[in-house]
């Protein structure tokens, strides 16, 4: 290696350095504002704020942002591929973030909207399809949240792609359990559903738009010298 080559390589390293706790602040920044709807709504329900069933709004709230952060988490990849904006790196909390979303809409509706009543809980699930399908997106986000960690990357191998493709399952299946909740029909639901849906049918589509998108590309200019 050169003595230039190596300058180089020494600088890309130390911006990587530099920047590094940035971008770690950065994420963690988002962790904390991602909470920061959850902690406002309950606050409003806890003060008598909520206009109605506070309690079902509550509810129907962390739901819908669950929804959000988990459509936001699988829109990195196509808006890297289409749009040229990098948003890797807040993928992984986007993701976690919808996790625990989802986790407390259960525990919303377990403990606050059934008392913990198991009974009724499970013949909510087995009889009513809209919750049999959000209970089945829980189930599967599990196994997505527990190994969303580089030890998991590193033992899973390609398995953990794989596995993780399942988040595509979970964001059509949550836009669905939402359209099939609401009692009062509007666009939003459809929106997201919508949204799903395009997201899953970017992924197979992936490829062809890739080589497209390289072909329409000019060829680089020679080097001189």
């Amino acid at each position: 290696m050169t003595g230039a080559a190596t300058d180089r390589a020494a600088g890309r390293s130390g911006g990587r350095a530099a920047a590094w706790p940035w971008r770690s602040a950065a994420v963690w920044a988002l962790y904390a504002a991602g909470f920061v709807p959850a902690a406002w709504y309950f606050w409003l329900g806890a003060t008598g704020r909520i206009p109605g069933n506070a309690i079902k709004e509550f509810e129907h709230l962390l739901g819908i942002w669950a929804l959000r952060f988990l459509l936001a988490a699988l829109a990195v990849t196509p808006l890297r591929d289409l749009a040229g904006i990098s948003l890797m790196r807040y993928r992984r909390a986007l993701g976690l973030l919808a996790f625990w979303y989802v986790v407390m809409h259960f525990l919303t509706y377990m403990v606050l909207d059934k008392n913990l009543d198991l009974a009724v809980i499970l013949a909510d699930i087995a009889r009513r399809p809209f919750i049999t399908i959000g209970m089945a997106c829980l189930v599967l986000l599990i196994p997505l949240a527990a190994t969303s960690n580089a030890l998991s990357i590193r033992r899973l191998g390609p398995n953990w792609n794989r596995l993780h493709r399942l988040a595509y399952v979970v964001a059509l299946g949550g836009a669905t359990h939402y359209a099939m909740s609401v009692k009062v029909v509007t666009a939003e639901p459809f929106v997201y559903l919508a949204l799903a849906a395009a997201l899953v049918l970017y992924r197979p589509l992936r490829p062809a738009i890739l080589r497209r998108r390289r072909r329409g590309r000019p060829a680089p200019a020679a080097r001189q010298g």
